[in-house]
């Protein structure tokens, strides 16, 4: 892999390259540089003067300038919003690990059940399945020593038929979610059963002498380390997910402000472990691909309110029953807020479904 290594680092070299034009040009005129002046100015220049910029394809580095272009895009639109800026920086070689393929079939295809990459050649490819549909971009990903391709592919959405079942989810930290129909989904808590791995990984890394090849290995563990925990919590979200499209027809979500909800520090750890937001975005593709509906909900008051009556009950984060001296409903906290979740979507979307409990309360 040293001439991918090579072509990577060419990669880097042109990011740098255009990173510095832009500054040097706003500096000098108080104007900023387009992308496409880049592509048509500046590409040719550092290709003719940089041997690792020559070895590589010329769309791909097209990519490597549009990438510059969205930092710089990004940054603005962050000082607009109000938000902390981050000014695009310069990458050294550990913080630059992707190529891009704009266009699959120039400069990069597939022979023979390997993959075909330019002044590389064909290069051995562990297959995670079949790819169906038409390739449209490939990137070409370093990740701690090893090498991922990911493709993306222009398909078909596959339309699932309709079963006339809704649901209201709400996730949690005891219960990872809890659906209006009485099921739990257990909690993996991924991170918190590897801390010791990673505590131990850490430890041998505070006794490496920096700059050397062991400290350099004992990096590498720690970021596996990490690396098959956030694995393993990706996998449990497609299985889920994938059980969840197949069996109903609607889902209700709370929408939540994930990151303002992390800054509680005794509750951080365990709300960035559960990976929430990940959880609802893979949801939400796969639905909307599948013909089904996806709403989120104002999140206000669905833990306090009974879901039967409408009364107030206050409670505390403690507190994991819901007890309505009003109506006398006894159940969960956490389904009592599915239910409320599922109830605050629109009526057109919940017409046909049995309302939750009905049965319970007959």
């Amino acid at each position: 892999m040293e001439a991918l290594s090579a072509q990577l680092d060419g990669h880097r070299f042109l990011y740098n390259a255009a990173l510095e034009n832009k500054i040097f040009v706003y500096r000098n005129t108080g104007k900023g540089i387009t992308c496409f002046t880049q592509i048509k100015n500046l590409v040719p220049i550092i290709k003719n003067q940089e041997i690792k910029v020559s070895l590589c394809n010329y769309s791909s580095l097209q990519q490597t300038i549009r990438r510059v272009d969205k930092s710089f895009n990004a940054f603005f639109r962050r000082i607009k919003n109000g938000e902390k800026p981050g000014f695009p920086r310069f990458k050294p070689s550990h913080r630059f690990n992707t190529i891009e393929y704009g266009r699959f079939g120039d400069g990069c295809q597939i022979k023979e059940k390997k993959l075909y990459l330019q002044n590389v050649g064909c290069v051995k490819v562990k297959w995670h399945r079949p790819i169906v549909g038409e390739v449209k971009t490939l990137f070409i990903t370093r990740r701690n020593n090893r090498w991922y391709v990911a493709f993306i592919v222009d398909t078909e959405p596959v339309i699932l038929p309709k079963n006339g079942r809704v649901v209201g989810i709400d996730v949690g930290l005891t219960t990872f979610a809890t659906l209006s129909d009485n099921i739990e989904i257990e909690n993996p808590r991924f991170y918190r059963t590897s801390e010791k791995k990673i505590a131990k990984a850490n430890r041998r890394l505070c006794r490496r002498k920096k700059g050397s090849n062991r400290r350099r290995k004992a990096r590498t563990m720690i970021a596996r380390t990490h690396e098959r925990v956030a694995n393993k919590r990706l996998n449990f979200f497609h299985q889920i997910t994938n059980v969840l499209v197949q069996n109903y027809d609607g889902f209700a979500v709370e929408s939540l402000d994930v990151r303002n909800m992390g800054k509680n520090r005794h509750l951080s750890k365990r709300i960035y472990d559960a990976g929430w937001n990940s959880f609802l975005c893979i949801l939400k593709t796969k639905a909307e691909s599948a013909g089904r509906w996806y709403q989120e909900v104002n999140p206000n008051g669905t833990s306090q309110v009974c879901s039967w009556c409408g009364e107030k009950v206050q409670k505390s984060l403690s507190t994991r029953h819901h007890n309505c001296p009003n109506c006398g409903l006894s159940i969960g906290r956490d389904l009592n807020a599915a239910i409320n979740i599922l109830a605050r979507t629109e009526p057109s979307w919940r017409d046909g479904a049995p309302r939750p409990l009905d049965e319970a309360r007959s």
